[in-house]
């Protein structure tokens, strides 16, 4: 194992991007860092470039009237998302600086259904949005999670943590048990859907996996660290610093996904008529299909999209048009499966909505039957 000379992590020869430059030979854990270590101009940056279109359009929108709604809908989605993506990143900065790679491989890489318990129990544990939760999702990733373990913990967080449990009990009432609930039982299905996929080799495997023995203890090795640590200011500077890089580099790889989610979804905000929601959104299946279209569309954050979802449920009385709303968003956006493709596998990416959505489907077919 060698360091990757940019972020510092440690990856294998044989997995990692190799670089030759003046006859020496580089290794890189992903493309950006290969690409920052090749000082590419800022302009030509997919962060920078994808930040600038949302830039000129609101500036645009100061002269041209037409683009206004636009701007209202994009700082919307700004004000509602931006601390879960500035919290998201920043866990995912603590996590790539004091995690060791064998304690994310010992939990959350094991052929065992306690892997997928364990991703489950940690989303729920997470107060973050969807698109929040995505920087955490990577870096488990990059820090050795199974692939299984990735999905399962990306499904659970956004609608069954505890945050948005307390917010769909309030706009729900009981009935947010059966949304909670089904997230949870979608997230373990399709974890373990996706570990009979890994073992038949129909996804990829995470090659940031680190072999752990049988006998290593995680909290013996805590105490150890402990003992070891010295505390000055030095040690503190060195940490803080530490945690900014591994922030963003994880910046870098994520939050250009993420504004350009919220672009697309502020376009179909502003621009969509909201009677068409209404007219074309009842508890039928022909409501679940537009509904799960819609969803693929707008769907931004899990605190921006209950209220919505609400919304549909009062105008329609349609429980489980409402679910299918707020999960299928996770399962079939743009932004969690672009991400999925370029850092975790195509083959998981595509499958992940391949799996989820006919559970949404049926599980939403259900509520409507049974909430009338």
């Amino acid at each position: 194992m060698i360091k990757d000379p940019v972020c510092g992590m440690q990856v294998d020869e044989k997995n990692a991007i190799k670089l030759v430059r003046a006859g020496e030979n580089y290794f890189f854990c992903s493309s950006n860092c290969r690409d920052r270590f090749q000082n590419k101009p800022f302009f030509k940056n997919r962060l920078f470039i994808v930040s600038v279109i949302p830039v000129v359009l609101i500036l645009l929108s100061l002269f041209l009237p037409a683009l206004e709604p636009f701007r209202k809908a994009f700082l919307l989605y700004l004000k509602t998302i931006w601390w879960a993506v500035i919290l998201g990143l920043f866990l995912g900065g603590l996590i790539d600086y004091y995690i060791p790679r064998e304690y994310i491989s010992k939990i959350l890489s094991k052929k065992s259904p306690f892997t997928i318990f364990n991703a489950v129990f940690l989303g729920f544990l997470m107060s973050a949005c969807s698109h929040g939760i995505l920087a955490l999702s990577i870096q488990l990733h990059k820090k050795g999670a199974s692939n299984p373990a990735v999905v399962s913990f990306l499904l659970a967080s956004p609608w069954a943590n505890l945050t948005i449990t307390i917010m769909l009990f309030g706009f729900f009432g009981l009935k947010a048990l059966f949304i909670i609930i089904s997230a949870l039982v979608i997230a373990i299905n399709t974890g373990f859907i996706f570990m009979f996929l890994e073992k038949r080799d129909l996804i990829e495997t995470n090659k940031n996996t680190v072999e752990v023995g049988e006998n290593f203890s995680i909290i013996e090795d805590i105490k150890i660290r402990i003992n070891h640590y010295r505390f000055s200011f030095k040690g503190l500077i060195a940490d803080f610093n530490g945690i900014i890089r591994g922030t963003w580099v994880l910046t870098d790889m994520v939050l250009w996904w993420i504004i350009l989610g919220m672009l697309i979804a502020s376009l179909a905000g502003a621009y969509i008529p909201v009677h068409f929601f209404h007219k074309f959104m009842g508890p039928t299946l022909l409501g679940l299909f537009v509904t799960l279209a819609m969803a693929t569309i707008i769907e931004v954050c899990s605190e921006g999209s209950s209220p919505l979802a609400f919304e549909i449920y009062r105008q329609t009385h349609a429980l489980g048009n409402s679910f299918t709303f707020l999960m299928a968003g996770v399962a079939t956006d743009y932004t969690e499966i672009g991400l999925l493709w370029s850092n975790v596998g195509r083959r998981t990416a595509l499958w992940m909505p391949a799996v989820t959505v006919p559970q949404v489907l049926i599980l939403g077919y259900i509520a409507n039957s049974i909430f009338k």
